[in-house]
């Protein structure tokens, strides 16, 4: 079938698969933005796999597309029924055009020299792929990242005289020149694998060493009591936990470029073993996600105590009380932007919203009773927080995957003026 449509989801992302018209005409009806998958790629790559070499002229001729997994994208798994592998934990399936060329599920397995399903090694070959621009996506979501911050982490890491962060710019340029190499090459050579294997341990060494900072920067605020140790300490915070999370995105960045590389490495080695390694990869992926998450999330803890006790001391120190709100604020700011930026999960109601809430009530009943002023003040610098928090989520949402996918579509026009509101 001209039409047939191979589905394949691995969670991070979509790849439709098939004849170039139908794959587009899928794509264009459908309304989702998309990148080349590369499929001419695996073929040669796959040459010498059992049962590859025949399906490596219908590969040569299929189209292939990447779709990154948003809300609509993971609408479309449902809508289409796609099956999934307990072996490999993919979503997949087939789908065929109708009368008039629309599209209907007929989720089945495909056939033919260009069928990606019923070929294992072609399969895990796809998923593989799927997996290197998932992490470039997110990537390209942390160059966008570091290059909107004050302190961007390579200034951050010039600054430093601490060994363990200068040996990372020393590891960030070997990777860059591996990524440059692979893309010019179309693969990666055991020469230029060599040469990145063992910087992964200066990577996690640097990571370790900027998460204990974060750590401390939390203890400091804690141990504090006063009001204004309190405001002084939130402002050390406010301005050195930028640095530290420019470190940490930096450091995940590198390591999804190794992993990148490391699965190329992977097919041209032992391509029997690429899908295995791919579910490592993504395993340990998540952990270091998790680990990230967690850090961070107590950092938020300890300032949103901070600014608990500010709240509860709005009447008697104002100024102070404001300066440990601001910092807390803008520190939660900062991390849900880094949160997004890495696909860290979030469900959490927003902490200046509640925070600022139940100050009001209270400066409220007290006003009342003194005649002190702080409500207003409350008031303002509640509303200035949420604006934040909510351009930040907006900001988020709509990033630099669909600036490169509006790209694609010719799209070339600027934000609109609600966009920008």
């Amino acid at each position: 079938m001209d039409d047939e449509i191979q589905l394949i989801s691995d969670g991070d992302g979509l790849a439709v698969i098939g004849n170039a018209t139908a794959v587009e005409r899928f794509l264009v009806s459908e309304g989702l933005p998309s990148k080349d998958l590369g499929l001419p790629r695996l073929g040669s790559s796959l040459a010498t796999a059992a049962g590859v070499t025949q399906a490596g002229s219908g590969i040569a001729a299929t189209s292939g597309r990447w779709v990154q997994m948003t809300e609509e994208s993971a609408q479309l798994v449902q809508k289409y029924g796609l099956m999934k592998s307990s072996k490999n934990g993919l979503d997949f399936g087939v789908i065929g055009g109708g009368e008039h060329g629309q599209i209907k599920a007929l989720v089945q397995f495909a056939k033919g020299p260009g069928s990606v399903l019923s070929n294992p090694a072609l399969l895990a070959g796809a998923a593989g792929v799927m997996a290197q621009l998932a992490m470039q996506q997110t990537m390209d979501e942390i160059t966008d990242y570091l290059a909107t911050i004050d302190e961007k982490v390579d200034d951050v890491l010039r600054a430093q005289k601490d060994a363990v962060l200068a040996d990372m710019i020393g590891v960030d340029l070997v990777i860059e020149e591996a990524m440059t190499v692979r893309e010019q090459v179309g693969r990666v050579s055991e020469v230029t694998w060599s040469k990145v294997q063992g910087t992964s341990v200066t990577i996690m060494r640097t990571q370790g060493y900027a998460l204990r900072q974060l750590d401390a920067l939390a203890e400091k605020v804690e141990r504090k009591t006063k009001i204004g140790d309190l405001a002084k300490a939130s402002k050390d915070v406010e301005s050195q936990a930028q640095e530290w999370l420019a470190v940490l995105a930096r450091c995940f960045q590198l390591q999804d470029a190794i992993a990148v590389l490391e699965l190329d490495r992977v097919l041209d080695a032992a391509p029997d073993e690429l899908d295995r390694h791919r579910i490592g990869i993504r395993t340990a992926r998540q952990n270091r996600l998790n680990l990230l998450s967690q850090s961070t999330e107590r950092l938020l803890s300890r300032m949103g105590v901070a600014a608990g006790t500010a709240n509860a001391k709005v009447l008697l120190h104002p100024t102070s009380s404001r300066e440990v709100v601001h910092a807390s604020n803008r520190v939660e700011t900062a991390v849900v932007d880094f949160h997004g930026r890495l696909g860290i999960e979030r469900d959490r109601q927003s902490l200046e919203a509640r925070r600022w809430r139940d100050a009001a009530v209270e400066a409220r009943d007290k006003v009342l009773e003194t005649g002190a002023e702080g409500l207003d003040a409350s008031r303002r610098l509640g509303s200035e927080t949420i604006g934040r928090a909510r351009s930040a989520t907006g900001k988020l949402s709509t990033g630099i995957a669909e600036r490169a996918f509006r790209g694609r579509a010719g799209d070339d026009q600027g934000p609109t003026t609600e966009e920008q509101a």
